[in-house]
C-alpha cells in the first residue's frame, strides 16, 4: 500500500526503516548519516515513529560524556556537569529544538493573527519572548539535571527524558493534526502518524528504556516503582507537549517544524523536573 496520510499499513519494509532512521538521525542530530534514498510522507511518518531511538542514542552519547567528566576529577561538581551535558546536547542536536522553542514562543506570544505569527516564526532573529523562554528553560534543565546527577541518576534521567521527549514527535504528528503552512518539515510529517504507528512508537520507547533496569542504582531494578515513576514522567511530559500542540493548532492553524522542536524541549524539561520531584 502506498505511503501517505491515508496509509493504513503498519509494518514497514527494511528499506523504509533504513530511510526513516537515516532521516531521523540526519534531521534530529549531527551524527553523520547517509541521506535517505527518498523523502516523502511515508518516510517522514516512520522517521517520527522511530524518533525515540534517536533520543536513546543521544542519551548514550551524553551519558558517556557525563561518565568521563565524573572521572576527570573531583573538582567537577554536579552543576558544572549538568551545564556541560546540556551544552553537549545542544551541539548534538544543532540546537534545532531550542531554536524551535524560541521561534514558537515569539510566534505564540506575539498576539498577532496566524499568518503574521507564522512569519515571525520564520524569521532568523529571536525576539524577547524567545529569549526569555530559552533562558528560563535552559536554567530549569540545568538545575534539574544537576540534582539528578548529584543523586547518582544522571544517565537514567537523561535516557528517560530524551526518549520520552522524542516520543512527543509522533504524538504531535498523529493523524488529524494539520500543518500550519504548506512547506517545511511540518508539512511533510503533520498528521502522518497513524494510531498503529503511534503504538509502535510507544513500544519502541519502552524497548529503548529497558537499560533503566540495569543502570538505576537508586531505583529497584525494573520493579513496579520504576515502571510507575517512568509512567508518571512520560505521562506528564507528553501531556505538556500535547497541550502545546493544541495551542499551536488553535493559534496557528496547525504545527510547524518549530512547534515540533518546541514540543521536544517542553517534554524534555517537564520530564527532568518531574524526575527531581520523584527522586
Amino acid at each position: 500500500m502506498r505511503g501517505g496520510a491515508g496509509d493504513h499499513a503498519v509494518s514497514p519494509s527494511s528499506g523504509a526503516v533504513t530511510n526513516a532512521l537515516r532521516l531521523a538521525l540526519g534531521t534530529l542530530t549531527v551524527i553523520p548519516t547517509p541521506p535517505p534514498s527518498q523523502v516523502d510522507r511515508r518516510t517522514g511518518s516512520w522517521a517520527m515513529t522511530l524518533a525515540p531511538l534517536v533520543g536513546a542514542a543521544l542519551a548514550v552519547l551524553v551519558g558517556l560524556f557525563l561518565g568521563l567528566v565524573g572521572r576527570a576529577g573531583a573538582g567537577v561538581g554536579p552543576a558544572t556537569a549538568a551545564v556541560l551535558a546540556i551544552g553537549l546536547l545542544a551541539v548534538l542536536t544543532r540546537a534545532m529544538h531550542l531554536d524551535g522553542l524560541a521561534d514558537t514562543a515569539d510566534g505564540l506570544g506575539s498576539g498577532k493573527p496566524a499568518d503574521q505569527a507564522l512569519e515571525i516564526m520564520r524569521r532568523g532573529d529571536v525576539g524577547p519572548f524567545g529569549v526569555v523562554t530559552l533562558v528560563l528553560v535552559l536554567l530549569v534543565q540545568v538545575f534539574a539535571l544537576a540534582e539528578l546527577v548529584a543523586a547518582g541518576l544522571g544517565f537514567p534521567a537523561l535516557l528517560l527524558a530524551l526518549v520520552v521527549s522524542r516520543l512527543a514527535l509522533p504524538l504531535l504528528c498523529s493523524r488529524g493534526v494539520p500543518a500550519a503552512r504548506p512547506d517545511g518539515l511540518g508539512q511533510v510529517v503533520a498528521g502522518s502518524v497513524s494510531r498503529g504507528r503511534l503504538a509502535i512508537a510507544v513500544l519502541v520507547s519502552a524497548g529503548a528504556l529497558m537499560p533503566l533496569s540495569l543502570v538505576s542504582p537508586g531505583w529497584d531494578a525494573l520493579g513496579s516503582g520504576v515502571v510507575v515513576r517512568a509512567g508518571v514522567v512520560a505521562g506528564l511530559a507528553l501531556l505538556a507537549a500535547w497541550l502545546l500542540g493544541r495551542r499551536a493548532v488553535r493559534r496557528l492553524g496547525g504545527v510547524t517544524g518549530d512547534v515540533l522542536g518546541a514540543g521536544v524541549e517542553v517534554a524534555f524539561t517537564v520530564a527532568l523536573v518531574t524526575l527531581t520531584l520523584l527522586t
